[in-house]
């Protein structure tokens, strides 16, 4: 994961952003017993503010991820879940119950406080991937009602450049396209960015926000 400043701008839409920062993600153990990497997480929260973490669960081994994440509360942030291999089985304590697939991303706002279950279940192969951020809701909104985003994954627009870079944009615009989830506190943009092998690709400024996270 690298850092991006959010000042001072580049003078020149071509010029490079320096990186603040490089780090590692750290092997860590979640929920049941899940083995995920994280990006980041846990740490002052002023360095990426509003997004408090951000876990990376990619497993080839079903005994590293079934047991899952059981019944736990959150109150106050919003959790978004993207998953790329395998599925999740989720349920709260709303009544709610769903499952994610392959593409499909879960946007939740805890708000007020709810408790769910996060299970993931490999695909044929037994491979199970996925992404979870965290993000911080305001004090104003920390008490609003829980709600949920579910979006599948051919709601998610893609576009493909000429020398087959792939974009989905999960939120926010870029390259003319709007992701679905909206009405997001922290209105972040969040594009997942496919390079093919073989191809350096610089992205424009001006499609990215201010302050940048990237994550590889």
């Amino acid at each position: 994961m690298s850092l991006r400043p959010t000042s001072p701008r580049p003078t020149s839409a071509t010029s490079p952003r320096p990186i603040l920062e490089t780090r590692e993600a750290r092997a860590t153990l979640e929920g049941a017993g899940v083995k995920l990497h994280r990006a980041f997480g846990f740490q002052d929260p002023s360095e990426l503010d509003p997004f408090l973490l951000f876990d990376d669960f990619r497993n080839e081994d079903p005994a590293d991820y079934l047991q899952g994440f059981p019944w736990h509360p959150h109150r106050g942030i919003e959790t978004i879940t993207y998953v790329l291999s395998g599925e999740v089985e989720h349920s709260d304590s709303l009544g709610n119950t769903g499952s994610l697939g392959a593409g499909d991303v879960q946007w939740m706002t805890a708000g007020s406080g709810i408790l769910h279950q996060e299970m993931p279940r490999g695909n044929a192969n037994g491979q199970m991937h996925g992404f979870q951020l965290w993000g911080n809701l305001p004090s104003d909104q920390k008490m609003c009602a829980p709600r949920y985003q579910d979006v599948a994954a051919h709601e998610i627009p893609e576009v493909t450049d000429d020398d087959g870079t792939r974009v989905r944009v999960i939120t926010g615009e870029f390259w003319g396209k709007r992701g679905p989830v909206d009405g997001i506190a922290a209105d972040p943009q969040y594009p997942d960015v496919s390079v093919p092998p073989g191809v350096t690709r610089n992205l424009s400024h001006r499609h990215l926000p201010a302050r940048l996270c990237l994550c590889f």
